[in-house]
């Protein structure tokens, strides 16, 4: 065997074992759980979700999760399939859809549209997990009298559940399911102010 049929062969196996694995991409998804909030005979209204602002650590299409020593691990093969702001919104939007039947909800920014009666504006402001440990969401909202500005409610939710699987699809499901329970506060939220301002 030549010299040279010997270094291409080593070429080929050194390539192979250097090669970057493929990147694999997660979105978040609406969830199903959860009981819808209706009032008989109430008038429809138009519900506009949005803006939602997150920290600068989570605008990264890169999955962020945290671990020991005030550290955070940033994967870079495991990402978002599209901004998180983005899909935040989206999947709330879904679900706040499914939760509030009897009125319309529009997603930010809903001008093309008109306008909204009520807006819900919302500051994520930790959405993450550590593997082993828990998922977390932490977020400040605010329900506000579109046509007024007037604010109706101010509110702090802090939900964390523990994380059964670490894998990155089992990180992202669990992160869908809190976005699930978060829709499912604020929807209750919504029905409660109605019910005591009928």
């Amino acid at each position: 065997m030549t010299k040279r049929l010997i270094a291409m062969l080593l070429g080929v196996l050194l390539s192979g074992c250097t090669s970057t694995p493929a990147t694999e991409f997660y979105v978040l998804e609406a969830s199903n759980q959860g009981t819808p909030a209706t009032i008989h005979g109430e008038k429809q209204q138009l519900i506009g979700i949005g803006p939602i602002s997150i920290p600068a650590l989570l605008d990264n299409q890169k999955i962020v999760t945290r671990s020991s020593g005030n550290t955070v691990q940033i994967a870079e093969f495991q990402q978002w399939a599209s901004p998180l702001q983005d899909n935040l919104l989206q999947a709330l939007t879904r679900n706040l859809s499914a939760l509030q039947p009897n009125n319309i909800v529009r997603t930010y920014p809903w001008s093309i549209h008109g306008t909204v009666d009520r807006q819900i504006i919302v500051d994520i402001v930790r959405f993450d997990s550590t593997p082993g440990k828990s998922a977390n969401l932490e977020a400040n909202w605010t329900i506000k009298n579109e046509t007024t500005n007037a604010v109706l409610k101010n509110g702090h939710s802090v939900i964390t559940r523990p994380l059964a699987d670490s894998s990155y699809p089992g990180t992202v499901k669990a992160l869908s399911k809190l976005l699930g329970e978060f829709s499912q506060e604020l929807s209750s939220e919504m029905l409660n102010f109605r019910m005591t301002n009928k």
